[in-house]
């Protein structure tokens, strides 16, 4: 028989990954926009080193203190309405944050954290629920690409409009970008009611004890997960697992990216633009790990995919640590594995949940955890630097989180084997 109706958008194969790709240029651009100006915020406003560094560290906590918000944001609204207020906290943290005061760059910081963390943890959602199974790995690959594209354009497009306008208009100015991205969002919303699909409800006798809580002759959906009450998350051992595994990701990329131009500087002697623009490599290349992990889904077990990434992750530290001179390769390796290490993490839990609310918990938790481990990558690399005077403790430390990834990730994918 014929019973619930999924409206997802499979009925438009196109149009959720080009409204993700809108949306996902919001959830890390903002966060790299202020680094280009740094020097021109800091001569406005009179920040120390500290209180600009708390530009990156912020977002970053945010997405880990923030995220049981963002998780009880999706459960009281629904996904579409969690996107959509998603963009437009994001727009609002944009606004203030360009403000010429000391105190809007900060609040609005931290605004912008939010916003983007409501976003990280809502979109593996909207993924999982509305893309057929076999498409769910490339629309993640797209998503997580669209992550980096983002933070390249922000990063190579701010300083230009900077020495135009001004620092307050080229920070303001990617707001534009969430603008379009709400356009895109309630199109693509709008046209759900066009592409609603029957989902198939069949009758299930039940006997013995099962029968005497659902009754005979109850209905479940077979889709979805209906009648079942997915275990919490903190007490399934995958989760753990998962969340330590993207801890190490997370760690690792945030380390690398906050010190790679003065790690260049320092070991090859780049100017600080050289390695300013050197260090975009590592982000660009997170595309090819992105796109290229969901190709390898459809063949390879996901155990083997994310120890092919923690393989070519720990060409990173290590080749920096040996051989500097050839940073444009290890950057190469490093980028496509960072780019491949987050996707391949999203694609294990959007396989072992059960439903939307089971995907909302896991996605939360997993994020949660993970980045805030992340958020400490910066600050003990920075920490351990100054205390050495050179790089091979920080890159050490950053080695370690990589063989995190790898040994504890590939333990935890073995359960979607």
């Amino acid at each position: 028989m014929t019973g619930a109706v999924r409206t997802g958008l499979r009925g438009a194969a196109w149009l959720l990954p080009a409204a993700v790709v809108l949306i996902a240029l919001n959830l890390r651009g903002p966060i790299v926009a202020t680094a280009p100006v740094i020097g021109d915020v800091r001569a406005d406003l009179g920040l120390t080193a500290s209180i600009a560094g708390l530009l990156t560290t912020i977002p970053v906590l945010c997405f880990a203190l923030a995220t049981p918000f963002a998780s009880w944001v999706i459960a009281k609204a629904d996904p579409e309405r969690a996107v959509s207020l998603s963009l437009v906290v994001v727009l609002a943290g944009t606004v203030v944050r360009s403000l010429p005061s000391s105190v809007a760059l900060l609040v609005g910081t931290a605004i912008i954290g939010i916003g983007i963390t409501i976003g990280n943890v809502v979109i593996p959602v909207v993924i999982r629920r509305d893309t057929s199974p076999e498409r769910v790995g490339l629309v993640t690959g797209v998503y997580t690409s669209a992550l980096n594209v983002g933070s390249m354009v922000t990063s190579l497009g701010t300083a230009p409009i900077a020495a135009v306008w001004g620092w307050p208009v080229a920070i303001a100015i990617w707001g534009v970008l969430a603008v379009l991205a709400g356009i895109g969002w309630t199109y693509t919303v709008g046209a759900r009611a066009a592409w609603r699909r029957p989902v198939a409800v069949e009758p299930v006798v039940e006997t013995g004890p099962i029968d005497q809580v659902l009754g005979t002759g109850s209905i479940r959906a077979v889709d979805g997960g209906a009648g079942t009450t997915p275990v919490r998350p903190a007490r399934r051992l995958i989760t753990w697992g998962l969340t330590l595994a993207f801890g190490g990701q997370a760690f690792s990329y945030y380390a690398l990216t906050a010190w790679i131009p003065t790690l260049l500087h320092d070991e090859i002697g780049f100017s600080k633009e050289s390695s300013g623009a050197s260090s975009s490599v590592f982000q660009i290349l997170a595309v090819v790990g992105a796109l290229g992990v969901p190709l390898l889904a459809t063949r390879w077990r996901p155990r083997a995919i994310i120890g092919l990434v923690a393989f070519l992750w720990l060409a990173m530290p290590l080749g920096l640590l040996f051989a500097p001179q050839l940073w444009l390769l290890w950057s190469v390796l490093g980028g496509a594995a960072q780019g491949g290490g987050i996707t391949v993490i999203f694609i294990v839990i959007v396989r072992i949940v059960s439903s939307d609310a089971d995907a909302r918990r896991m996605s939360a938790f997993v994020q949660g955890g993970g980045y805030l481990l992340g958020s400490a990558g910066p600050l003990v690399a920075g920490s351990l630097h100054g205390a050495t005077g050179d790089w091979t403790a920080p890159l050490l430390v950053v080695l370690v989180a990589v063989l995190t990834l790898g040994v504890v990730g590939t333990i935890s994918a073995r359960r979607v084997d």
